[in-house]
C-alpha cells in the first residue's frame, strides 16, 4: 500500500457523514432497523474513497446489512467504519464480513450504554431542570432543554465519531470497557441525586387527618380580648403589640384548641418523606413490569378515596 497515494477523508468529508447521522432513524424498518440511516450517513465517505460507479455501488450495499444500536452511540461505529473503509479502499485485504462485524461487534456493548447516560440520566435530569424553570412561569425552562440537550448531543455525536476515526478498532475496548461503565455509573449516581432533590419539589402531598386535639389552657393562651378591648378604647400601644410578638415566639397558644395532623407529625420525622415513598414504590412497580397507565390509574383512585375519607387534601 502506497501511503503518499491513499485517499484520505478530511474534516469536511467527515463532517458532512456527521450530519448525515442526524437522520440515522429516519428509515428505521423492522427488517434492518437503522440500516438505510446508516448507508446514508456514509455516501460522502464512499464517494471519496472509491473513484468507479462499481465500488461504490457495492460499498454502499456494504452497509445496507442490518444495523441497529443506540442513536448517539452509533457515532464512534461510524469513526471506525471509515477508518476502515479508508484502509479497504487503499488496497488492505478487509473484507465486507470484516467490516460487518466490527460493527455488530460494537453496536451491541453500546447499546447498553446509551440508555442509562442518555435517556435514563441526561434527559431526565435537564427535563426535570427545566419543568422546575417553567412551574416558577419562566420562559427561559423549555429553551433551555431546547439549547442543553442539542449542544450536548451533536458535541458527543461529533466528538466520539472523531475518536473512532482516531483509534479505529481500539475504539471497542475503550467504550465498551471500563471507561464507558465508569461513566455510566457516574451519571447515573448523579441522575438519582438530582431527581431525589427534586421530588418534594414535584410531588405534593398532604395528610390533614386529625390525631388529636388538645384544649389549652388559659394562661398559656395569648389574651386577644384585652387587646381589642385596647384597640376599641383607643389605649393600644406599641409595648402591648410587642408583647404579644414576644408570646407568639415563645410558643403560647393563639388557639384555645391545639389540633395535631397526620401531615404535621410527618414534617416533624422527616420532610417530605411521603412523597419519596410513593415514588420509590412507583419505581418498584415499574422494575415489577407494572405498565405506567395503571400506576397513574391507581394513583389517581388512591387519591379520590383519600380524600372523600379525609386522610388526603
Amino acid at each position: 500500500m502506497d501511503e503518499q497515494n491513499k485517499v484520505r477523508l478530511t474534516k469536511s468529508d467527515r463532517l458532512k457523514v456527521f450530519w448525515r447521522s442526524q437522520f440515522l432513524q429516519a428509515s428505521w424498518n423492522f427488517e434492518r432497523m437503522q440500516n438505510v440511516g446508516w448507508a446514508y450517513s456514509m455516501i460522502p465517505a464512499l464517494k471519496k474513497l472509491y473513484a468507479s460507479k462499481e465500488d461504490r455501488a457495492l460499498a454502499l450495499k456494504r452497509h445496507l446489512e442490518f444495523f441497529n444500536t443506540h442513536p448517539y452511540l452509533a457515532a464512534p461505529v461510524l469513526g471506525v467504519t471509515l477508518t476502515l473503509e479508508e484502509e479497504k479502499a487503499a488496497g488492505e485485504d478487509i473484507d465486507n464480513a470484516a467490516v460487518q462485524g466490527v460493527k455488530i461487534g460494537m453496536m451491541g456493548p453500546l447499546a447498553g450504554v446509551g440508555d442509562p447516560i442518555f435517556w435514563g440520566t441526561l434527559r431526565p435530569v435537564l427535563g426535570a431542570f427545566a419543568a422546575s424553570l417553567a412551574l416558577s412561569e419562566s420562559w427561559l425552562g423549555p429553551i433551555i432543554f431546547f439549547l442543553a440537550w442539542n449542544i450536548i448531543r451533536m458535541a458527543f455525536l461529533w466528538y466520539s465519531q472523531e475518536l473512532g476515526y482516531v483509534q479505529g478498532g481500539n475504539i471497542t475496548q475503550n467504550l465498551a470497557g471500563g471507561l464507558m461503565q465508569k461513566l455510566t455509573q457516574g451519571a447515573s449516581v448523579l441522575g438519582m441525586f438530582i431527581m431525589g432533590v427534586l421530588v418534594p419539589r414535584w410531588t405534593a402531598m398532604n395528610f390533614p387527618m386529625v390525631i388529636s386535639r388538645v384544649e389549652n389552657a388559659e394562661a398559656d393562651m395569648i389574651d386577644f380580648a384585652a387587646i381589642s378591648e385596647a384597640a376599641n378604647e383607643g389605649v393600644l400601644s406599641g409595648d402591648m403589640l410587642r408583647t404579644v410578638v414576644a408570646d407568639i415566639q415563645a410558643g403560647m397558644a393563639i388557639q384555645p384548641e391545639e389540633v395535631t395532623t397526620l401531615q404535621n407529625t410527618l414534617d416533624q420525622l422527616l420532610p417530605g418523606v411521603a412523597p419519596l415513598l410513593l415514588t420509590l414504590f412507583c419505581v418498584w412497580l415499574l422494575r415489577k413490569k407494572v405498565s405506567p397507565i395503571t400506576i397513574i390509574g391507581g394513583i389517581f383512585v388512591v387519591g379520590v378515596i383519600g380524600y372523600v375519607l379525609g386522610i388526603l387534601g
